[in-house]
C-alpha cells in the first residue's frame, strides 16, 4: 500500500472500530406510557451487560460476533423507541 494511503486507511478503519464500540442500547422508553417496551429495552440492556462479560471471559477473541451481537441490539433498542414513539403518534390522532 502507498504511504499516502496506509494513514487515511488506519485513520478510516479506527474511527470504524470506535463507532461500533460506541453503540450501546440505551433506556429510553418512558416505563409508564409503554410498559412491555420499556421492559424490552431494559432486557436488551441486561443482555449487552452480560455479551460485555462473556468478551471479557474470552478475551475478546470471539471472532467480531460478539460485538456484531452487541451492534444488532443498539439497533433493536432505537426501534423499541421508534416503536413507542409511532404509538404515542397513533394515540393523539
Amino acid at each position: 500500500m502507498k504511504k499516502s494511503l496506509l494513514f487515511p486507511a488506519i485513520l478510516c478503519a479506527v474511527l470504524c472500530c470506535g463507532i461500533t464500540l460506541a453503540q450501546e442500547p440505551v433506556q429510553d422508553i418512558d416505563p409508564r406510557i409503554h410498559p412491555n417496551l420499556a421492559e424490552a429495552q431494559r432486557l436488551l440492556v441486561e443482555a449487552n451487560h452480560k455479551v460485555v462479560d462473556a468478551q471479557k471471559d474470552n478475551r475478546y477473541d470471539m471472532k467480531g460476533h460478539a460485538e456484531k451481537a452487541r451492534a444488532l441490539m443498539a439497533e433493536a433498542s432505537r426501534e423499541l423507541k421508534f416503536a413507542a414513539e409511532a404509538a404515542n403518534a397513533a394515540m393523539r390522532k
